[in-house]
């Protein structure tokens, strides 16, 4: 089988960096990290910086890590750190190293340290609110704190106090001396340390002080001897602080930092804020929910890794930010199940079909192919007797012109087995068809070779006595626009994104497992749910429809 990963590794701007920094002797060997916050899930754009990461060191013999930027005990939790790795390892990579960016806390707060002795970094007691205020605009420089002139001995004897828990949460804080005028605001002064008397989900109650994002990360990647530090644009304007950190500190091994374009994805949101918004106020069912563009979302709905890496190579390293139609996504995963999901018939609305001509407790077994596309996958045996069950939008009473299913005086093909015509129907006090009754022509079995006649129409079809009961949940967009759309993110949730029918499968179903997969005639691919299947109850999530109007755009 070919694989749907099979191709030449594609060229882009920081591959090619690191080919010239290879050939030049800049460094002798690609280091990578992955450097999530473990505050939230992982989302798909999150999947395109695992695949960019592991991928090219990978390609180039070289490391890659997964680091936790573990700075911030408020938002963060052990839960999110296990499905992080989960999911890493899920998407089909193992980390050279894993670290914690608190694992480095000690090294952090003497290179603070080293700071103050520089002249360098100064406490500051101004409020939040005044900070900001005196952070200056984009046509005015900033204004210097009142206590920036601090002495070096007294910057040294706050910073030991603050990290000794003698000061209350946003008393005090830790700021770089540097530019109160430059254009670039990250580098007006920013905050290295806060105060958060808070337990850490690694080192408890050790610490009461913490490190900011921005002064953390750079000596977490120089302590790794990390080459290429990939992010995305909206830090690019965090470089010159990132590179004034590393050489500042003195730190012995010197990363750069590169930046990429974001994955964005039309009708979702790629924000982890947001995310956890919808979880906290239960408009999903937690994060793994299958409409969440979460990768746990992903797997529990039934894509695959394979999929999601091909996607993440297809969408490209860009310098420039863009959207990317959802469609594409659905694409590489019919692309990828096609050859490998075993085919079988499910009806997910059902109405009862009598076949009053076939003789009553019989029951035949018809032969079909698992999968058309894929021979060496065999065949599948189906039983078939006096009723069964079809799709209810498969008849109707009074059909519009070019209605080539079953109504009144029509005949069918019954998917693998036999041509039906309906002859009578039966319906309820409200006067709705509840059953219909056919007969069938004998003559007509599928594969039998019959050419007497021809149908136009072909329905697919359970087996009413030995039918499996299932519940099956179809998934539209969770978000009706895209995420720039005016309004509140919550308002665009669209209340239609999970439709919830009770149906049927067929009896060689009994022994699915969660997370199998399957293309149901008609109506697409459809994956087991591990979350709520059971013992007594299968329930399928549909991964995608059969067919699309997106096209791969040739090179």
């Amino acid at each position: 089988m070919i694989s749907l990963e099979n191709k030449v590794a594609a060229s882009n701007f920081i591959r090619n960096i690191m080919i010239d920094d290879l050939q030049e002797g800049k460094v002798k060997e690609i280091i990578t990290r992955f450097p999530p916050e473990p505050n939230g899930y992982l989302h798909i754009g999150h999947a395109k910086a695992i695949c960019l990461n592991f991928e090219l060191a990978r390609e180039f013999s070289g490391k890659a890590n997964l680091r936790f930027d573990d700075t911030n005990p408020v938002k963060e939790d052990i839960e999110y750190v296990e499905a992080i790795k989960r999911d890493v390892q899920w998407l089909g990579f193992e980390w050279d190293g894993l670290f914690f960016a608190s694992d480095y806390f000690e090294e952090m707060y003497n290179r603070a340290v080293l700071l103050i002795k520089k002249g360098l970094a100064y406490v500051d007691d101004l409020s939040p609110e005044d900070m900001r205020k005196m952070r200056g605009t984009w046509t005015e420089p900033g204004t210097d704190s009142p206590f920036r002139s601090r002495s070096v001995e007294e910057n040294l004897d706050l910073f030991a106090r603050m990290r000794q828990g003698e000061f209350k949460d946003g008393e005090k804080v830790l700021r770089a001396k540097i530019d109160m005028a430059s254009q670039n605001f990250n580098m007006r002064d920013p905050v290295l340390y806060r105060i958060s008397h808070a337990t850490h989900h690694n080192t408890g109650d050790k610490w009461c002080i913490y490190p900011m994002y921005d002064f953390a990360h750079p000596l977490e990647d120089a302590i790794e001897g990390v080459t290429h530090s990939l992010c995305s644009l909206e830090f690019e304007d965090h470089r010159p602080l990132y590179d004034w950190v590393v050489r500042e500190c003195e730190m012995e091994k010197v990363p750069h930092q590169y930046e990429f374009a974001r994955l964005n994805l039309t009708n979702t949101v790629m924000s982890k804020r947001k995310l956890k918004q919808l979880v906290d106020e239960n408009v999903v069912d937690g994060w793994d929910d299958p409409r969440m563009p979460t990768i746990a979302g992903f797997r529990r709905r039934g894509y695959t890794p394979e999929a999601i890496r091909t996607f993440a190579r297809e969408v490209g390293v860009a310098r420039a930010n863009s959207t990317v139609d959802e469609k594409m996504l659905e694409y590489f995963i019919r692309e990828d199940l096609k050859l490998k999901a075993p085919r079988t018939m499910a009806v997910l609305n059902p109405l009862k079909v009598v076949i009053t001509n076939y003789p009553e407790g019989q029951v035949e077994m018809l032969e079909a192919e698992i999968n058309p596309e894929n021979p060496e996958m065999g065949n599948r045996e189906i039983p078939f007797s006096r009723e069964i069950y079809i799709e209810q939008d498969d008849f109707m009473e009074n059909p519009p012109s070019k209605y080539f299913r079953l109504f009144p005086g029509n005949e069918v093909r019954l998917k693998h087995a036999y041509f039906i015509k309906c002859n009578d129907v039966v319906k309820d006090a409200e006067g709705n068809v509840i059953e219909i009754h056919c007969t069938y022509d004998v003559e007509t079995k599928s594969g039998s070779g019959f050419t007497g006649r021809k149908v136009k129409g072909t329905i697919h079809w359970v087996d009413a006595t030995q039918a499996v009961p299932a519940e099956f949940r179809l998934y539209e967009p969770l978000i009706m626009d895209d995420e720039d759309s005016e309004g509140t993110f919550l308002d665009n949730v669209n209340p239609n994104s999970l439709e919830v029918l009770q149906g049927y499968v067929e009896p060689n179903m009994k022994e699915t497992k969660p997370q199998d997969k399957y293309q149901f005639f008609r109506h697409g691919y459809f994956n087991v749910d591990p979350k709520h299947t059971t013992d007594d109850k299968l329930v399928f999530n549909r991964i995608v429809s059969l067919k699309s109007s997106f096209e791969l755009p040739k090179a």
